[in-house]
């Protein structure tokens, strides 16, 4: 096992400032957390995680990072790196790393070699848990280290496309220790995926270009929770929003929400922004850009830089350019110039200002993976080998945490709506 990669404190020049305007980013975000604040008060009293390593495989930023060090105050010993090469702030993984019972190996601008190098250092660390985004930690611990597996009580999911990517090892019988799917959970799904891609994807492709929404012919691949939450900020910012689909009832939801939905071999020819959001690969490939305006922006919300098939793109173009930072430019033979976003990969986390998605969203999501590691240490023998739901009063834990945070109040049902609701002999 590699585990000679050095640590973020032994790749910076000046370490002690990146940790400190590292630490200045993390106490602002936790300011505006108050569910990980009051799972903070629980874990240090109660330590639910002594003893525990926990290997974590994510976007490391100020957010993440006020639940990296909450799991380190519920008494685990922490290692943690990046899930795309683009998304990690080295100031934020210095911080982290200046902890005792953390390690941080993230760093941005990694290449491929440097990327798994950095998992395999966090795996040498043979953590008892996992928490991932993208499932790369996972998928390396079955196919490299399963010697390890034993050890390991289990893990939680972060994105789509890692869940995706679980389901289908779990099909194939490969998944060897139990993961809470925390995406799929309301919690997750109807706030981090509609509001939090949503409000940050656009306004990263605003920040970035500094062109406005208004007016634009904005192409949606994909209507799931992640396509309905760009479409919507998209609409709200009076975008006339287009559609594209490949599963029926979606698309005909996308129709009755009072978009425009078409094939996009139909959607290249009118289309001012594109936004992959599906998870998937080749959604805007080479025969897209011949028939796409000059000047379109391309960009993808989805998990990895595989939605918008950059080497049939490069292949077509005759020269190429940085037009902007995070704007690659390329010129076809017509003259075209088709603009892609931080390389194709997420435009949220992995564009030059990329903040992700808002503190209060994170929160949600981020309390929900706490609970979760929490439950997974608490109950080790409930869970077999496999993809799980969250359990659902896990999720009403958060949620209500929250609606107090916020100083909403809202009903509970009497007892006898509760009998009622529970039972076949209740006619008309």
């Amino acid at each position: 096992m590699t585990d000679g990669y050095p640590a973020i404190s032994e790749q910076l020049d000046d370490v002690e400032t990146a940790r400190q305007e590292g630490r200045r980013k993390m106490d602002w975000a936790r300011q505006h957390m108050p569910i990980l604040e009051s799972l903070r008060e629980e874990f240090e009293t109660e330590r639910p995680l002594d003893g525990e390593r926990i290997g974590m495989a994510m976007h490391v930023e100020a957010k993440t990072a006020v639940l990296v060090e909450l799991l380190a105050t519920g008494g685990a010993e922490v290692a943690i790196t990046g899930c795309n090469p683009l998304s990690t702030h080295d100031d934020v993984s210095a911080a982290l790393d200046a902890n005792d019972s953390i390690t941080s190996y993230a760093k941005r601008e990694v290449d491929d070699e440097e990327y798994y190098a950095a998992i395999e250092a966090v795996i040498a660390h043979e953590p008892t848990l996992t928490v991932d985004d993208g499932m790369d930690m996972v998928a390396a611990i079955h196919e490299d280290y399963p010697e390890l597996i034993d050890g390991i009580v289990g893990g939680c999911e972060e994105t789509t496309t890692g869940v995706h990517r679980l389901r289908a090892m779990d099909d194939d019988g490969e998944l060897k220790y139990p993961v809470f799917a925390v995406n799929d959970t309301p919690m997750k799904q109807l706030f981090d995926n509609v509001h939090g891609t949503g409000e940050s994807s656009l306004a990263n492709i605003a920040m970035t270009t500094n062109l406005s929404w208004a007016g634009k012919n904005v192409v949606i691949s994909g209507h799931g929770y992640v396509g309905k939450g760009v479409a919507k900020k998209a609409a709200g910012q009076n975008a006339n929003v287009i559609v594209t689909e490949v599963e029926p009832r979606r698309a005909l939801e996308a129709h009755m929400e009072g978009y425009d939905v078409m094939p996009m071999a139909e959607a290249a020819e009118v289309g001012d922004v594109f936004i992959t959001t599906t998870g998937n690969r080749d959604v805007i490939t080479g025969e897209h850009y011949p028939k796409m305006k000059d000047g379109v922006l391309l960009a993808n919300a989805g998990h990895f830089d595989i939605e918008i098939d950059l080497d049939a793109l490069s292949d077509l173009a005759v020269s190429e350019r940085e037009a902007r930072d995070g704007v690659h430019e390329y010129e076809l033979e017509d003259g075209t110039r088709l603009n892609v976003l931080a390389e194709g990969r997420l435009v949220n986390l992995a564009s030059p200002i990329a903040m992700g998605h808002p503190v209060e969203v994170m929160d949600q999501s981020f309390g929900i993976q706490a609970a979760c590691v929490r439950e997974i240490v608490a109950n080790p023998g409930e869970y077999d080998a496999g993809v799980h739901d969250v359990p659902d009063d896990l999720d009403r834990e958060v949620a209500e945490i929250k609606l107090v945070a916020e100083g909403v109040e809202f009903d509970n049902l009497t007892d006898e709506q509760r009998e009622y609701m529970g039972s076949w002999q209740h006619g008309t």
